[in-house]
């Protein structure tokens, strides 16, 4: 998965926007952040509840680690894009808008 691929998926999401924080590019609802890309470092950050970063980084541990500190304490979570397929970074990509976005906005 290339970072422009990881930016294509994101920003496919209904209402998806892409805007700027602390130097780098994410991906809003809404105004509400849900990924975050770190450009040159082929990785993306999800932003998801902590049970279901449990279930990625226990069941695809190369992909998906917690980020270091608190912001990962409180489900921030990294997804390796050079060992990602684009099935399983959609799917993460979905389940952190979904936390985010307003329950009146559906997926097609």
């Amino acid at each position: 998965m290339t970072e422009d691929e990881y930016r294509q998926l994101a920003l496919s999401l209904p209402e998806a926007a892409e805007s700027s924080h602390m130097r780098h590019p994410d991906f809003r609802v809404r105004g509400k952040i849900f990924a975050t890309l770190s450009p040159n470092q082929s990785r993306g950050v999800v932003l998801l509840t902590r049970e279901q970063q449990e279930i990625l980084t226990t069941s695809e541990p190369k992909i998906f680690a917690p980020v270091p500190g608190g912001w990962g304490q409180r489900g921030s979570t990294i997804i390796d894009l050079e060992c990602a397929d684009e099935t399983t970074v959609r799917s993460a990509l979905v389940m952190a808008w979904r936390n985010k976005a307003p329950k009146s906005l559906n997926l097609p």
